[in-house]
């Protein structure tokens, strides 16, 4: 090869190697944007940042060489300097070459790759168990270690700003469809296995900084572990289209050192105590329209509309409805148990008999419905215990 044709050539890999260095070293630092995968802050998470980058590394090299081969034919053996088209024949040996190194390639993509996937499903040796159940448009936590669960709905502030004509610019809310009323809380450090269903739709339970996803399935149980390393919080969303307010469903975690999360989990079953021990007791309707109030903007309101009006024909109005002022074992009915072939789901099971029975006396005195009833939470304590007993009744 003629000196100026070596120049070019290594003038050629240059070049592919600094475009190549300047596109994923530098231009993000210029720009102020990340423009490759995060590394997350969970040992999987760490493991898929290295897969991706062993690969992404792989294809940079082959790139390199194939576009340095490209551009060295195109600029030495063009036409202008006197050369003239080859004419190939069938080459058993090229055919083998360039079936071999690719087959090696892909093999030593696919071994690390393999030994991802493995490990990213094996859920075994799990210090503590997380269930996790999907439903339009909220998530419901369930420690199955430590008694404790909760029902994690997008915070007031979002919802309320969210609303058309609210009046309120979005820009001015914190964490603006990122925040949730109640965070699931985890502990650094330990391998947490969660089970992910779902009581309705499709769901998917996304947390980019864990570093995987879960589709939420109704009547089957998806599994996923995780072990936080990063105390923090960090915050998802559904990834399923899963109905008209899929993107209000949002999820934050926060990862505490393991002695702030037991001092939690301590406070949560203190609370959980207390709440029995209030849903025990005679309230006056007052203070159960004032509960009410703040049940009905966390859970039915995003159906219903918080003016009670609804969304005809899917989400029916409150107000002056046949089922908020007819008889008051039908309402219960309704709001324990749902209603076949509507929207209207069972909140049997995810709200308290004290936010049921809130609930339930809130949209019997507002929005002008005047019944003057009031549904105590030993009502619907006792209504569950009923209910319990017919399912699991031989």
């Amino acid at each position: 090869m003629k000196k100026e044709n070596t120049v070019i050539v290594v003038l050629a890999v240059l070049a592919a190697v600094i475009a190549a260095t300047w596109l994923l070293l530098v231009a993000p630092g210029l720009t102020g944007n990340e423009i490759n995968m995060p590394r997350g802050v969970t040992s999987l998470s760490a493991s898929h940042f290295d897969l991706h980058m062993i690969v992404l590394w792989i294809c940079v090299v082959i790139g390199i060489g194939v576009f340095t081969a490209m551009f060295t034919s195109i600029i030495l053996h063009r036409k202008s300097r006197g050369h003239e088209a080859a004419k190939l024949s069938h080459s058993t040996q090229a055919e083998i070459i360039w079936t071999i190194i690719p087959v090696l390639i892909l093999v030593a993509m696919a071994v690390p790759a393999t030994t991802a996937l493995i490990k990213m499903e094996d859920a075994s040796g799990a210090e503590m168990t997380i269930k996790i159940t999907a439903f339009q448009w909220r998530w419901k936590y369930e420690y199955l270690d430590h008694d404790i669960s909760f029902i994690s709905t997008l915070d007031a502030a979002s919802n309320e700003a969210r609303q058309l004509n609210s009046g309120i610019a979005p820009e001015s809310v914190d964490n603006y469809l990122l925040d949730v009323d109640n965070p699931l809380v985890l502990p650094i450090g330990k391998k947490i296995k969660f089970l992910i269903t779902a009581d309705d739709v499709i769901h998917s339970w996304w947390v980019p900084a864990l570093g995987w996803k879960r589709d939420a399935i109704p009547g089957f149980i998806n599994e996923a572990w995780t072990n936080i390393k990063e105390p923090g919080t960090y915050r998802g969303q559904c990834a399923e289209l899963c109905g008209k307010d899929h993107g209000f469903m949002p999820i934050v975690v926060i990862a505490l050192p393991q002695a702030e999360f037991d001092a939690w989990a301590a406070k949560q079953l203190a609370d959980s105590r207390d709440q029995q021990q209030e849903a025990d007791r005679l309230w006056t309707q007052q203070e159960l329209m004032q509960h009410g109030e703040a049940v009905y903007a966390s859970a039915c309101a995003t159906c219903h509309q918080p003016d009670g009006q609804g969304l005809t024909p899917a989400f029916p109005a409150l107000a002056g409805s046949k089922i908020a002022t007819g008889p008051v074992a039908a309402h219960i009915d309704v709001v324990m148990n749902g209603r076949a072939g509507t929207a209207m789901s069972a909140w049997q099971d995810k709200l308290s008999e004290t936010d049921i029975a809130a609930a339930l006396t809130y949209t019997r005195n507002a929005f002008g419905n005047h019944t003057g009833d009031v549904i105590q939470p030993i009502t619907i304590a006792e209504i569950k215990r009923q209910n319990t007993e017919q399912e699991t009744a031989p």
